[in-house]
């Protein structure tokens, strides 16, 4: 039973902005809950003050969680409230729990199909069918292209239509994906099973469908609260209004600086659209940030002002260190900096499980376990481990397999032929989607480790290279069987997480922003993975990039500092930053023209009485950089604006068409 709840209690240790989150029980709510905010203290502190308060019995309470294992952690902190039977659940298991008991009514009787654990092993053999080079489409990037799909309830037959419509490029051409996905929900069938899609567009059907379940459903639950609404998708939505009905009482809480998830189907739109959607709805903003120090939230900050956002996270944690953005000479500098800076935090007392490495790709993390591994200091990769990925494990098959009397470069070479015939690998093929350039880069890295190997020991045999990887592969997996050394993950597995020390490496422009980035929306997602990254941080944040790398064939490349950091550096605020060491991070030769021309010191004045105007710092309204490009580049039109990086819509909107005048009166003079 319940012990009994004291309201004031639930209130007494809250901020200003969390108190007014807590006592908006009814109605519907937006909480904009900035990182590091407390979102999910708020989240059950309001839930708790609402039982408490006789608003809603805790029967009728539904908390919807983004991952179980953020429903797991609301159960117990509920619990620890004094309310251990409250609901909390995500979509797909509420909906479970619907369908097993309707099913069998609806459908003469028989049970709920059997659930999917993963659709990868129908998909991976339909990919093994398709022609050319095509069959070596990674199960993943086709799966996430028939989730994104069901996501918006597209069936087969519409999809070539609806992705053309959306302007959405399939991982593969548009008439083999539709092939693909009819084959794949013609399997599910003939199997009688369902996916996790399933569960949700079954369950919409149901309630669209079925007025005396949908009446029975919405009894149960009358009070709801969503947390991570960020990453909500089109079919989740819907389901969500299905539930609530007529009702108003639903808060949402989310951050649309922390959307990372939008290649498969998850929008920011229903959270920035939540008053329009929902007149009267109170909308209170959490800022107060209590994880960082206020050089790594000032760094943050301003990352956002260089898209022409106004946010704030505002710190209440002690200062710290100045945030340290290092440019090295190439990859084993960067990589000794990672090793020292470790042992430094360790050395004044920082536990290494406190400590992250934090990289874009999966392939840029074998380097970092060889430097670690080197220096003996333990580390854990959080997520799937390198060797253990599919295409690696397959790449080792293939040594096996290789002639025995090959030896040292010749080895090399026919591991490479045996890399391109049997798994359709080309170095300078970084198409297709997310786990298409995964899987080319970890190739490329298994065949820089092959090259590698073949150095030191110039007659090296199959057997002696399969013992390399093998070996690599042990140490990975024993250092990763600890649960104390230093994290090593990507972006998008660190959201949720932090650290007292967080450390980024490899900063450079075509690892972050990617590449294959290039719309405004995809940039945008890539400079919110470095907000994410950067707010994963509690005491201590290091960036780093190098000037080169080794790429394909031993082939040194020179790469270029990624754009983001210009941002951070922009004079005159560079005092929030340490560069060490060089030039500014986004010098170059024609901007270095740029920076003394008449237009350059007309878009400065603009900017300073835009600044005043507004009540904002000069670079919230537009950084140097910004204005250096613009300078270069004397756009004209909106739509060539808008492809100056670093506009965003957010600047365009506001500022786009002051800032062309400017231009143009330039060209007239």
């Amino acid at each position: 039973m319940a012990r009994q709840l004291d309201p004031e209690t639930l209130l007494a240790d809250l901020d200003p902005d969390q108190r007014e989150a807590v006592l908006a029980t009814s109605g519907p709510v937006a909480v904009h809950a900035g990182a590091g905010s407390g979102k999910t203290r708020v989240i059950s502190r309001r839930t708790a003050y609402a039982i408490a308060t006789g608003v809603v019995p805790a029967d009728q309470v539904l908390v919807v969680t983004f991952t179980d294992r953020a429903a797991n952690e609301m159960v117990e902190r509920l619990r620890g409230l004094g309310l251990p039977g409250v609901t909390a659940r995500t979509f797909h298991a509420h909906a479970l729990s619907q369908l097993r008991h309707y099913w069998p009514v609806t459908h003469d009787g028989r049970p709920l199909p059997e659930l999917l654990d993963s659709k990868g092993l129908i998909v991976s053999r339909l990919a093994r069918q398709l022609p050319g080079h095509y069959r070596f489409t990674p199960s993943k990037d086709l799966s996430d292209e028939i989730e994104w799909s069901k996501a918006r309830r597209i069936a087969p037959g519409a999809y070539e239509r609806e992705a053309a419509a959306a302007r959405r490029e399939p991982p593969i051409p548009v008439d083999l994906f539709v092939r693909v996905y009819g084959d794949y929900e013609r399997a599910k069938e003939r199997a009688n099973r369902i996916d996790f899609d399933d569960l949700l567009v079954e369950t919409v059907n149901l309630l669209e469908g079925n007025g005396d379940a949908a009446a029975t459903i919405r009894a149960r639950k009358r009070w709801f609260s969503v947390d991570e609404y960020q990453d909500t998708n089109p079919l989740q939505q819907r389901l969500l209004e299905l539930w609530l009905g007529d009702r108003e009482d639903l808060c949402v809480v989310g951050d649309e600086d922390q959307t990372i998830y939008t290649f498969t189907g998850a929008t920011s739109d229903y959270l920035t659209g939540f008053v329009a959607r929902h007149p009267g709805a109170r909308e209170i903003t959490l800022s107060r940030n209590y994880r960082s120090t206020p050089q790594i939230l000032a760094l943050a900050n301003r990352l956002l002002a260089a898209e022409g956002r106004r946010k704030q996270l505002v710190a209440t944690a002690a200062p710290g260190d100045v945030p340290r953005i290092e440019r090295f000479a190439d990859a084993d500098a960067e990589a000794a900096h990672l090793v020292a800076s470790i042992r430094r935090l360790v050395g004044a007392g920082t536990p290494p499980s406190e400590i992250a490495i934090l990289v874009r790709i999966n392939a840029q993390i074998p380097p970092i376990e060889a430097a670690l591994t080197k220096a003996r200091i333990a580390f854990r990769v959080r997520g799937q481990r390198f060797f253990e990925r599919p295409e690696v494990r397959e790449a080792v098959r293939i040594v096996r397999r290789l002639p025995a009397e090959a030896r040292g470069s010749l080895l090399l070479a026919a591991f490479d032929a045996r890399l391109r015939s049997d798994l359709g690998f080309e170095a300078v093929d970084q198409g297709g989607g997310a786990e298409a350039r995964e899987r080319t880069a970890s190739l490329a890295l298994v065949l820089e480790i092959a090259a590698e190997a073949v150095a030191a020991r110039h007659d090296l045999d199959r057997e002696g290279l399969v013992a390399d990887f093998e070996t690599r592969g042990a140490a990975e997996a024993a250092a990763s069987a600890g649960g104390d050394g230093v994290n090593l993950l990507t972006f998008h597995r660190a959201k949720g997480l932090e650290w007292d020390a967080v450390l980024l490496p490899q900063l450079e422009e075509g690892t972050l922003p990617i590449r294959q980035a290039e719309s405004d929306a995809e940039l945008a997602e890539e400079r919110r993975l470095l907000y994410v990254g950067l707010t994963r941080a509690r005491r201590f944040l290091s960036l780093s990039w190098a000037e080169r790398r080794t790429g394909a064939g031993d082939r040194e490349v020179r790469r270029r500092p990624s754009e983001f950091l210009g941002a951070l550096v922009d004079r005159p605020h560079a005092g929030r930053v340490t560069v060490l060491p060089g030039a500014p991070m986004n010098a170059a030769p024609s901007r270095a023209r740029s920076e003394d021309s008449p237009l350059m010191a007309a878009l400065r004045a603009w900017r300073l009485d835009a600044a005043r105007s507004d009540g904002v710092p000069a670079y919230v309204v537009a950084p140097d950089t910004l204005l250096a490009d613009i300078a270069d580049q004397r756009p004209t039109t909106l739509p060539a604006l808008r492809r100056v990086k670093g506009m965003g819509p957010s600047r365009l909107g506001r500022y786009g068409e002051e800032m062309l005048e400017i231009v143009r009166g330039s060209a007239r003079d």
